[in-house]
């Protein structure tokens, strides 16, 4: 396939200049089929599927990087929405999406409580778009060759997550292998045709490594793949970072991001004009967007500081660029005292001084859309609401009902008023949604709703006898293990007369400590 990027080098052209004559036919032909339905019909959904559309912000969340990010909390900000990433394929089998290659779907809802915690985002306001692919592991497409699995793999994550919108971060072999590229699109030609069918609507962007130049011929060969397949692209997102070589010397980042954008702007009206769907300039615009990898970049020379952001916030407003991103929510921080070299990229803060003030907040000035919220969910969360004032029902919660004689260690979870609480210390007594002013003032916090079809899981405990009961009189040594009251501890050191009790109210000076609840799991199932 032909480089669009040696097309637009000619005489600063987005196409080949036609006679007269070849015009003239050109718009007789284009007439004929319009009238015939079949190009008009294909010109108007491109045309057309951004051009009622408020431009949004939404910021990456790496859901699988340590330390945990709670994306949860994202709901009570002005920019609400997240796009969740990556799923990729399983390492051992191909064809099954993960979360970065560690986490099945289920398993990410077990080990990460992922579908409580989106569904808590939702209920603060917030909604999610699913991102695929990514630097690191392999997009689904690449190893998973059955045409069907493949279609069932993208499936499935849409269906169990609610999507709306999903963001394919194509990079390495994601970009550059033409097969992947044909299964991919024909994946979510299928997809986007139910949608269709059943009343709905599937977004895909196209997230793609940008130099100032613009796209390469890997990114421009992927669109034209889309478009031949008749995927309705709702844009192409450009990673503005890592820049490398193609950044001039002295050159802002914002300045080379401008560039890059400007670039890929032309580019995509080439390709929209070669698969037949030109565009106008301001609809080009509103299929752009823009993702900056905010403070310290991997290039140790490029930092992407908070006056950058304002700059091409602004950029991109006057432009009318139909979406802004930021990799990551997870970085949105100053790094502490304790991160010794802000020049090595972390995962868990941006490596500039941010003075109290977020990216996010920056980058989302003036992009008030919205990630469009599946409508089971706003029906999910409607009938959630009216049924708050009903009692838990044991059945169907899967934790224990709170009890106000129940005593609960830190991090045991309940259920109260169809809500999911995990105790930050022991507790007892204090009831889970007493409305204080302040996190701190309650042992509990809020991990997310009850979710529809969940069971009863099963709490590991230990039989009486497993280990002796606590005596006041008995000395222990360190290592050593006895029950109180039913919760197993251990010694932490030396001890007598001691009452394990003392754990709750000081931990660090009891010499006792409870066993975690998968401590307890590993002993009963040994």
């Amino acid at each position: 396939m032909t480089d669009v990027t040696e097309q637009l080098a000619e005489n600063g052209e987005p196409g080949r200049r036609l006679s007269f004559w070849r015009l003239t036919v050109a718009v007789v032909v284009t007439a004929a089929v319009i009238v015939g339905g079949a190009f008009g019909a294909q010109a108007w959904a491109s045309a057309s599927s951004t051009s009622t559309a408020k431009p949004w912000f939404a910021s990456y969340v790496d859901v699988t990087a340590t330390p945990t990010f709670a994306f949860e909390g994202l709901g009570t900000t002005k920019a609400q929405d997240a796009i969740l990433s990556f799923v990729v394929s399983s390492k051992t089998s191909p064809c099954t999406p993960t979360w970065g290659a560690a986490d099945t779907m289920d398993q990410a809802s077990a080990n990460l409580d992922l579908d409580r915690r989106i569904a808590r985002l939702q209920q603060r306001g917030g909604s999610i778009a699913v991102s695929f692919g990514g630097q690191q592991n392999q997009e689904l497409a690449v190893g998973c060759t059955d045409s069907a699995k493949l279609l069932a793999a993208y499936q499935s994550v849409l269906d169990r997550y609610k999507v709306n919108t999903i963001d394919l971060d194509l990079e390495g072999s994601g970009l550059t292998d033409p097969n992947a590229a044909a299964r991919r699109a024909t994946a979510i030609a299928a997809l986007q045709k139910e949608r269709r069918a059943s009343g709905g609507s599937l977004a895909v962007w196209l997230t793609l490594p940008v130099s100032t130049t613009g796209l390469d011929v890997n990114a421009t060969d992927t669109i034209a793949t889309m478009l031949s397949h008749g995927v309705d692209i709702a844009g192409v997102n450009a990673m503005t970072m890592d820049f490398g070589q193609s950044r001039q010397k002295g050159q802002s980042m914002v300045a080379a991001a401008s560039s890059a954008l400007t670039n890929v702007q032309r580019q995509l009206g080439v390709l929209y004009t070669r698969a037949g769907t030109p565009q106008s300039s301001a609809t080009l615009w509103q299929k752009i967007g823009v993702t900056p990898m905010i403070g310290q970049n991997d290039d140790a020379d490029e930092v992407f500081t908070l006056a950058a952001a304002k700059q091409l916030n602004a950029f991109a407003r006057n432009q009318g660029v139909g979406r802004v991103s930021m990799w990551s929510a997870n970085r949105d921080e100053t790094c502490g005292p304790n991160y010794v070299d802000v020049k090595v990229v972390s995962d868990a803060c941006s490596g500039v001084d941010q003075k109290g003030v977020s990216f996010a907040s920056v980058l989302s000035s003036g992009f008030n859309g919205r990630l469009a919220a599946a409508a089971s969910l706003v029906t999910r969360a409607q009938k959630q609401k009216a049924s708050a004032q009903t009692p838990d029902n044991p059945k169907t919660s899967p934790y224990q009902i709170w009890s106000t004689t129940g005593a609960y260690l830190q991090g045991t979870k309940v259920v109260w008023h169809h809500n999911v609480y995990q105790a930050k210390w022991w507790t007892q007594g204090d009831v889970p949604d007493d409305p204080v002013l302040n996190s701190w003032e309650t042992p509990w916090e809020l991990i997310g709703p009850v979710l529809p079809g969940e069971k009863p899981i099963k709490q590991a405990t230990l039989p009486a006898g497993f280990y002796p009961d606590w005596s006041g009189t008995t000395t222990y040594t360190a290592g050593e293990r006895v029950l109180f009251e039913g919760v197993p501890y251990e010694a932490k050191w030396w001890n007598q007369a001691q009452s394990p009790a003392t754990a709750a109210s000081d931990a660090d000076n009891s010499p006792w400590i409870p066993l975690t609840q998968s401590q307890i799991g590993a002993l009963a199932g040994s």
